[in-house]
């Protein structure tokens, strides 16, 4: 029993700089493991540090190109169990598939559901993540799942940038409200919601703003920015509604396609993301896009779980 106390971290390829960090913050080192493709690109890992007995947190995104990373993961977690860990905690900063967490439309997959099972069965015994797209996904896991919020880290950084007497929190739509007044609730400042209407398949959105945003300046929030249109409407709606300026936070920057292009020409003062996608040097190139590091929240929340502390109190 004498290696209970032994944390052990592997990193797949998805985010080198973020797991560093992460065991920068840890004091430790990363367990020496080659995570590399046969001629024919199947994935072959080595770990390659004696890990029995040991706590292995597993560091790893499934974000672009996403099944690869997620094959990374569950081969990783294969290769560890087989290895006889102790324990294996998947930390998935990132966790794709989740926006398909229910049936669109008859004949249509839950992925999310499956890439749970996925995880489940290659060995998991517990799972971290950060900013789920739906928090009911926790459910889909038969383990233990820890869902970390950005917010701490994003409430600090508005305090350092804002007078916050003169924001405004707004949710680029309906869906996302309990997210937005979370954080509006953290820094005591009003919420306002975008309503967006198609009146006819084919025809562009119509932006509504439900709330009065006119001399505020309107920091918008959610979880995910992927093509970015919505979230350049949304700014545009509410500067034509009298807001001073437009900001945004956001999670996850999976900013695909010509995102990042679309971002840097629109009117939002700023993009706020988090490094739990590894940014792109277009991202670090952009005038108007900037990355919030989460190192040492995930670290943190690794320490406690190691040391079986208290993860919800980090959020209180």
């Amino acid at each position: 029993m004498s290696k209970n106390g032994a944390i052990k971290l592997v990193a797949g390829n998805s985010n080198p700089a973020l797991a560093q960090q992460i065991a920068d913050y840890l004091k430790t080192g990363l367990t020496k493991a080659v995570v590399k493709r046969f001629a024919d690109l199947e994935i072959f890992v080595e770990i390659q540090e004696n890990v029995r007995g040991s706590d292995v947190f597993v560091l790893q995104s499934t974000s672009f190109p996403a099944n690869d990373h997620l094959m990374e993961l569950l081969i990783i977690i294969d290769a560890l169990r087989r290895s006889s860990a102790r324990r294996i905690t998947a930390v998935v900063p990132y966790f794709g598939y989740a926006r398909q967490d229910r049936k669109p439309g008859p004949r249509t997959p839950i992925s999310a559901k499956l890439v749970a099972n996925l995880i489940t069965r290659a060995g998991a015994d517990r799972v971290m993540t950060l900013d789920l797209h739906a928090g009911q996904i926790q459910g889909f896991f038969d383990i233990p799942t820890d869902n970390l919020y950005a917010s701490p880290v994003m409430v600090r950084d508005i305090k350092e940038k804002f007078k916050v007497d003169s924001v405004m929190v707004v949710s680029p739509d309906v869906g996302g409200v309990v997210r937005a007044r979370g954080l509006a609730k953290r820094i005591n400042a009003p919420l306002a919601i975008i309503d967006k209407r198609r009146e006819r398949a084919g025809e562009s959105e119509v932006m509504n703003v439900i709330g009065e945003v006119a001399g505020h300046t309107c920091i918008l929030v959610d979880d995910i920015v992927d093509s970015g249109g919505t979230l350049v409407n949304a700014a545009d709606a509410l500067l034509a509604q009298g807001a001073k300026a437009v900001y945004a936070y956001i999670s996850h920057g999976v900013l695909s396609g010509g995102a990042v292009a679309r971002v840097a020409k629109s009117r939002l003062k700023e993009l706020v993301i988090t490094d739990s996608i590894e940014p792109t040097k277009e991202v670090r190139a952009a005038g108007n896009i900037r990355v919030l590091p989460i190192a040492s929240l995930i670290g943190e929340a690794i320490g406690r779980t190691a040391h079986e502390e208290s993860v919800s109190s980090l959020f209180d």
